[in-house]
């Protein structure tokens, strides 16, 4: 079983380490086909993913032969594809960061001390 685990670990990791090797059209390529296979996993002609997204079926051709197009056309085939979610893996929500947190607490009490009365 532990054999299992490290092959799944190493497979992950190596796939996210093949992102950084590809060039920008290739990555493009990449995300085209995948864009393809949903839609062809959902039984959805080019046609129809376009009038669902509110785009030409141009786009659609494009963007599934690693053309470039418009972020806000991209954000349309992803919610229509049901993976807009997914954003958040790509660009997450910055934390705030140990540091940044004592900054905006300022300067935390110690101790507290009572003046003696004489």
């Amino acid at each position: 079983m532990q054999d299992i685990e490290n092959y799944i670990i190493f497979a992950n990791k190596k796939q996210n380490d093949m992102w950084t090797e590809l060039s920008d059209p290739a990555i493009l390529q990449k995300m085209g086909r995948r864009i393809r296979d949903y839609r062809m996993r959902m039984e959805m002609t080019q046609s129809e993913l376009a009038e669902k997204s509110g785009v030409s079926m141009g786009t659609i051709v494009r963007v599934e032969q690693g053309n470039p197009i418009s972020t806000l056309l991209f954000i349309s085939i992803l919610r229509t594809i049901g993976l807009l979610e997914n954003l958040d893996v790509l660009l997450p929500e910055l934390s705030i960061s140990p540091l940044q947190m004592r900054k905006i607490q300022g300067k935390k009490v110690q101790r507290i001390r009572h003046k003696k009365e004489d």
